[in-house]
């Protein structure tokens, strides 16, 4: 019997295509327990990658108590400007949008993405809602970004939807009632040690070969094939017709993908904790609130990323979430990394 090894290519992330949008979408939101309403969800633009000098704090490792080194991704967090939400009812297909509020004067920017008519009535709009409240199950908070407060020189804001958890509905309805034209900042939503979710569009690497796209195995390149060495192979009988699955040429890269667990190791609201003298190589200068995640994320420098809550936490992340302790932060120099 030969050698076995797993298949190349992953179904699971079939068909590789570039997304539809530069921006990723949160198609599932967790359900949590708590009192009090709350947005689950931010989003903010990659920095770079830093290392980090902490203290290990996880009791199953073998450095527990010790000072170790890990890779870390820093993301900067522009405060979030709630332009609005919609109310979700449930029916045969699944949530259905029954209503939904708008600020009735949005800032000049949001003038890029979107118009909002003069006579709008947006008390006429919360009355209808608030007379459906017995059919609502959901709510989520329309927000729109604000990149003139970021360090990547852009105008135009994305907008999206954040689901809104926790209390009942009413209590849901009149927490976004009073959020609607204001700003909600990351340390309202997250906090030190919180496991998130990172959901972003992936580098775009254009058409890419069977070699590089799905790791194959390069044919030799002596005589045994005069079609290519860096080939696929064959595909199949020509009837009833080749196997699609088989590895092929084709896109590589921008793809929308979930990295899950990522760990908030800092939720910083001074930039010159992490700003280096020259800035961030390829994005600038840090200008608002950023926070440091343990690990990397997907997505090149300046792209969109969202965190959410993390959706399927295991056993031994809950034990350790807690505050992680940071003793040097290396985009500083060592003198200056005392603060972090």
């Amino acid at each position: 019997m030969g050698k076995r090894r797993p298949r190349r290519g992953s179904m699971g992330v079939w068909p590789r295509k570039r997304a539809g949008r530069i921006v990723a979408r949160i198609r599932s939101w967790p359900t949590i327990v708590s009192d009090k309403p709350r947005m689950l969800g931010f989003a903010g633009y990659k920095v770079g990658m830093v290392h980090v000098l902490m203290t290990e704090d996880r009791s199953n490792s073998p450095f527990f108590g010790r000072q170790v080194i890990k890779s870390a991704t820093v993301i900067e967090t522009p405060p979030l400007l709630v332009v609005g939400f919609r109310a979700y009812s449930k029916d045969v297909g699944g949530l259905k949008a029954i209503g939904e509020v708008w600020l009735p004067k949005p800032p000049e920017d949001l003038k890029r993405v979107f118009t909002v008519p003069e006579e709008y009535d947006q008390e006429k709009q919360i009355k209808k809602i608030e007379a459906r409240l017995g059919e609502i199950v959901e709510f989520r908070a329309i927000v729109a970004t604000q990149p003139r407060k970021a360090g990547i020189h852009k105008k135009k804001p994305e907008i999206f939807e954040i689901k809104i958890d926790g209390g009942d509905i009413k209590e849901q309805f009149e927490y976004l009632r009073g959020l609607i034209g204001k700003e909600v900042r990351i340390g309202e939503v997250f906090e030190e040690g919180d496991y998130v979710d990172a959901v972003s569009i992936t580098k775009g690497k254009g058409t890419q070969g069977p070699v590089k796209r799905f790791g194959v195995k390069e044919l030799p390149r002596w005589h045994k094939h005069r079609k290519g060495s860096r080939k696929g192979g064959t595909r199949g009988p020509r009837h009833p017709g080749p196997m699609f699955t088989s590895v092929q040429a084709g896109q590589m890269g921008f793809h929308q993908r979930t990295e899950y667990n990522k760990r908030i190791l800092k939720v910083g609201e001074d930039p010159n904790e992490v700003n280096p003298s020259g800035g961030w190589k390829r994005y600038g200068i840090i200008r608002s609130d950023y926070v440091i995640v343990e690990g990397s994320v997907p997505g090149p420098i300046k792209r969109l990323i969202k965190l959410r809550i993390a959706i399927r936490p295991g056993r031994r992340i809950r034990a350790h979430a807690q505050k992680p302790s940071l003793i040097y932060v290396s985009s500083k120099p060592v003198m200056e990394a005392g603060k972090g």
